[in-house]
C-alpha cells in the first residue's frame, strides 16, 4: 500500500466537504420545507440544529477519521480493540454499507440529471408537450441505464486520480462555479413577474408553525442530513487531513457554505415556481417536471435551463465522489489493493446492484427508503457512540482541538456525549415513524 493520501490545502478540504454536503436535498427538499413549515419561522429551529448538531457531527467524523487515518471499518476496529472487543470492524461495516447504498441509488438520479442537462442543451424543453409524461416514460425504464452508467464512469474517472489530484482539484473548480451559477439564476428568478409571492412563501414567518412539533422534527431532519452525517462519508474525508488542520473551523465553514447553497437554491426555485403558478412541492417532480415547465415558458429559458442543470450536475457529482470514496477506501484498506483497482471494482459492483432499480421506480423507492431511513441514521448513531462513548469523550475533544485556533472547552463534552448522541438516536426513531425526515 502507498502512503496515505492527504489534502493539499485547507480550502481544498473544505470545498470538498461542501461539495459532499451540497446535494439534491438542498435543491428539492430545503426550499419546499422552508416555505411549507413557516418561512422565516422555520429558520429558527433549522439554524439552531444545523449550527449546534450539524457542526458537532462533522467535528466527530473529521476527527475520528484523522486520528485513525482510516475509514469507518478500520477506525471502528481499532477503537473497539482498545477495549478488548474484537468485532468492531463488523460494526464499522454498517455505516459503510449505508453510504454505499446511497451511492447506488444516487448514481441513478445523477444519470437522470445528465439526461436532462443534454435535453437542456438541445433545447428540448421547448418542444416536449407533456413533461410529466416524458419523465414517466424515462425514469424506471431501460432508457436510464446508459445515463446511470455514465454517472458512474464520470465518478470513477475522478476517483482514479486520487484525493488531491481528483476529488480536491475538481471541487476547487465545481464549488465556486456552482455558487456563481446559482447567483446568476437568483438574479433572474427574483426579477420574474409574480416572484414576490414566492419570496413571501419563503420569508413571511408563520409563527404558529413553531407550535407544531412536525416543524421542529423536519428542521431537525434537514439539519442532520444536510451535512451528510452517517458515520462514514465525512469520516473518510477526515482521514486524509493533516494533524494541523483546524477541525472546528472547517466544520463550521462546511455548515455555513452548505446553508448558503440551500438558501440560494430556495430563492432561485420558489419565486420562479410562483411566478408561473406551478406547484412548489418537493422531490423529483420539482426538478424534472416543474422547473423544465418554467424554462419552457421563461424568456431566455434556454440559457437558464442549461445553467441550472449544469449547477445541479456539479452539486450531484461532488456528492457521488464522496459517497463512492467510502467503499473505495474500505476495499483499499481491507484488501490491500490499489486505488485504481478498488475504484473499478466498486464502480462495477454498484452499477450491477443498481440495475434493477433502473427498471422499477417502486423498487427504487423501497431501496432508497431502507437505506436513508434505517442504515444511514444507524451509522450516525454508531459513530457517535463509538467515538464519544467507547473511545472517550475527553480524548475525542482533545483530538478535535488538535490544530484548532479556538479549541473547544470542557463544556462541550456533555453536549456531544449526551445531547448529540441522544438526538442522533431520536432522528433514527422519528425517521422510522414519519417514513423519513431527511
Amino acid at each position: 500500500m502507498n502512503e496515505r493520501e492527504t489534502w493539499s490545502s485547507r480550502i481544498g478540504f473544505v470545498l470538498s466537504c461542501v461539495g459532499a454536503a451540497i446535494g439534491l436535498g438542498n435543491i428539492w427538499l430545503f426550499p419546499w420545507r422552508l416555505g411549507a413549515y413557516g418561512g422565516a419561522a422555520f429558520l429558527i429551529p433549522y439554524l439552531f440544529f444545523v449550527i449546534t448538531l450539524g457542526s458537532t457531527g462533522l467535528m466527530e467524523e473529521f476527527a475520528f477519521g484523522r486520528e485513525r487515518k482510516a475509514g469507518a471499518i478500520q477506525a471502528f476496529k481499532e477503537v473497539y480493540a482498545e477495549r478488548g472487543i474484537d468485532w468492531g470492524d463488523k460494526l464499522g461495516v454498517i455505516p459503510v454499507l449505508g453510504v454505499t447504498g446511497v451511492f447506488v441509488f444516487y448514481a441513478i438520479v445523477v444519470g437522470w440529471i445528465l439526461k436532462y442537462f443534454v435535453l437542456a442543451l438541445q433545447g428540448q424543453f421547448a418542444v416536449i408537450d407533456k413533461l410529466p409524461a416524458y419523465f414517466g416514460s424515462f425514469a424506471g425504464t431501460p432508457k436510464t441505464i446508459i445515463w446511470h452508467l455514465l454517472a458512474i464512469i464520470i465518478t470513477i474517472l475522478v476517483l482514479r486520480l486520487g484525493v488531491k489530484d481528483g476529488i480536491e482539484r475538481i471541487n476547487k473548480v465545481m464549488m465556486p462555479t456552482l455558487f456563481v451559477i446559482l447567483f446568476i439564476l437568483l438574479l433572474r428568478s427574483l426579477t420574474l413577474p409574480g416572484a414576490l409571492e414566492g419570496i413571501k412563501f419563503l420569508l413571511v414567518p408563520e409563527w404558529s408553525k413553531l407550535a407544531n412539533p412536525k416543524t421542529w422534527i423536519m428542521a431537525l431532519g434537514q439539519a442532520f442530513f444536510t451535512v451528510s452525517l452517517g458515520g462514514a462519508a465525512m469520516l473518510v474525508y477526515g482521514s486524509y487531513l493533516d494533524e494541523d488542520a483546524d477541525i472546528p473551523a472547517s466544520a463550521l465553514q462546511t455548515v455555513i457554505f452548505n446553508t448558503t447553497a440551500s438558501f440560494l437554491a430556495a430563492f432561485v426555485i420558489i419565486p420562479a415556481v410562483f411566478a408561473f403558478g406551478l406547484d412548489p412541492k418537493a422531490g423529483p417532480p420539482l426538478l424534472f417536471i416543474t422547473l423544465p415547465n418554467i424554462f419552457k415558458q421563461m424568456p431566455g429559458g434556454y440559457i437558464f435551463s442549461v445553467l441550472f442543470f449544469l449547477s445541479i450536475i456539479f452539486a450531484a457529482l461532488s456528492s457521488t465522489m464522496n459517497l463512492m470514496e467510502v467503499p473505495v477506501e474500505a476495499l483499499m484498506q481491507r484488501l490491500k489493493i490499489s486505488r485504481k483497482k478498488s475504484v473499478i471494482l466498486v464502480g462495477g459492483l454498484t452499477f450491477a446492484v443498481g440495475l434493477p432499480l433502473d427498471l422499477s421506480m417502486k423498487l427504487f423507492g423501497h431501496f432508497a427508503d431502507f437505506v436513508t431511513i434505517y442504515l444511514i441514521p444507524i451509522g450516525a448513531v454508531m459513530a457517535a457512540v463509538t467515538y464519544f462513548w467507547v473511545y472517550d469523550i475527553t480524548k475525542a475533544r482533545q483530538a478535535i482541538n488538535q490544530g484548532s485556533d479556538n479549541p473547544l472547552g470542557t463544556w462541550w463534552e456533555p453536549f456531544a456525549k449526551y445531547v448529540f448522541t441522544i438526538v442522533a438516536g431520536v432522528v433514527l426513531i422519528l425517521g422510522i415513524i414519519f417514513g423519513g425526515i431527511g
